[in-house]
């Protein structure tokens, strides 16, 4: 099978499309055959060594597709069944095999780009909003890169818990893409001083929580725009890990910081599934809109880590695996050939073949049938008028 590796880390040059063994469901496990995979920043921090994954891996750890076998004793899904994961890294493939207990039944009428598009993003908006933060009516809340994958699912479900959201984007129209989301305001932080409009959006109060994907070039500005005993929930580093700070400086307002993890907010299949059947509802309602902006082959894994790296993206970016040449170029040379030479064949010698028997067969048993018993009737009458001797010689022939 194809899949994309990581002997080095590096650039999205280090991104390599190769083949590689397929995969076998050990213990535990489901493999599945992948329609889409999600592309995430995770992605980008593996090949990098941010997250210090030891080469050679494949990375991703987000897809959708279909279960293609189970390992003996699994009973949560079956072959040929539609699933969804995220946490299982590996999955830039066209092949993985997959802890059963992280993989989810699509709904109907959700496709395999939609289950790669709300799995990492979606769950990661739902524990923000629920769990990290139980946001409320009353809160107001900061989300920076508000246009993006997890930016406009985050101000969508901020928005059903009913709190006032403000989001950060730079150029007008990822301002555009967050309003209809749903944000109450919107600032362009490359135009703008976010720190100052929040303050002036909030009359000097400052906001209750900052969900913070950023990282370096934000962590300090978030921090100042917090009220006292407000929340920094830093969940990202696109622009970099944030330097080292003295705790000290959450002092002055009691601040709290938290660093969440997707694992550490879906730990089990029970927690997996209730975050899941709240986005598939939402989604199927039409009360969640993903947005897919662009697919590119598996092959070109590069380009899309160059758009996501270069803040070139909005929602959701997706991979997808090639498969249709192989699958048309085996049974076309076939179909043609085998046909062709029994047409003409057959038909030529069963034409002067039945005709030949059934002439003389009609012909030889009606010759001597009729005369036989013409004979003695005729001569029957003259027998005893003329006394002849000879005429008693025709009788010898019925013997």
């Amino acid at each position: 099978m194809k899949a994309i590796c990581v002997h080095q880390h590096g650039g999205p040059e280090v991104l390599s499309y190769e083949d590689v063994p397929e995969p076998e469901a050990q213990a535990g496990q489901a493999v599945v055959r992948i329609e889409a995979i999600g592309v995430n920043f995770v992605d980008v921090y593996h090949r990098t060594g941010l997250y210090r994954v030891e080469p050679p891996l494949v990375p991703g750890s987000e897809a959708a597709g279909i279960v293609t076998a189970v390992a003996e004793g699994v009973k949560e899904v079956k072959v040929g069944d539609r699933v969804a994961y995220a946490m299982s890294r590996g999955s830039y493939a066209e092949f993985q095999a997959v802890d059963v207990w992280k993989l989810v039944r699509l709904p109907s009428g959700m496709d395999a780009r939609a289950g790669a598009a709300i799995m990492l993003q979606g769950l990661t908006a739902h524990y923000l909003c629920y769990s990290t933060f139980p946001l409320k009516s009353s809160h107001k809340a900061l989300v920076h890169a508000a246009a993006g994958g997890v930016g406009l699912l985050l101000i969508q479900i901020a928005k059903k818990r009913g709190a006032t959201v403000y989001g950060t984007v730079s150029t007008e129209a990822k301002a555009a893409l967050a309003r209809e989301a749903g944000a109450d305001e919107v600032i362009l932080y490359t135009e703008q001083d976010f720190e100052a409009e929040v303050m002036r959006f909030t009359d000097g109060a400052g906001v209750d929580v900052v969900f913070d994907s950023v990282g370096a070039t934000t962590f300090q500005g978030s921090v100042n725009c917090l009220r006292p005993r407000g929340y920094m929930v830093s969940y990202g580093q696109s622009s970099g890990p944030v330097e080292a700070f003295s705790v000290g400086t959450l002092g002055p307002k009691a601040l709290f910081l938290t660093r969440p993890t997707m694992l550490s907010y879906c730990a089990n299949r029970e927690e997996l599934f209730a975050r899941t059947n709240d986005l598939f509802r939402w989604y199927k309602a039409g009360d969640l809109k993903l947005r897919i902006e662009k697919t590119y082959p598996l092959a070109e894994a590069a380009e899309a880590h160059k758009a996501l790296e270069g803040r070139k993206t909005t929602g959701k970016v997706l991979l997808l695996p090639q498969r249709t040449p192989k699958a048309q170029t085996e049974p076309t040379p076939a179909a043609p050939t085998e046909p062709t030479p029994p047409t003409p064949t057959e038909p030529t010698p069963a034409a002067p073949t039945e005709p030949t028997p059934p002439t003389p067969t009609e012909s030889t048993p009606a010759a001597p049938t009729e005369p036989t018993p013409a004979a003695p009737t005729e001569p029957a009458p003259p027998a005893p008028t003329e006394p002849t001797p000879p005429i008693q010689a025709e009788p010898a022939q019925d013997d």
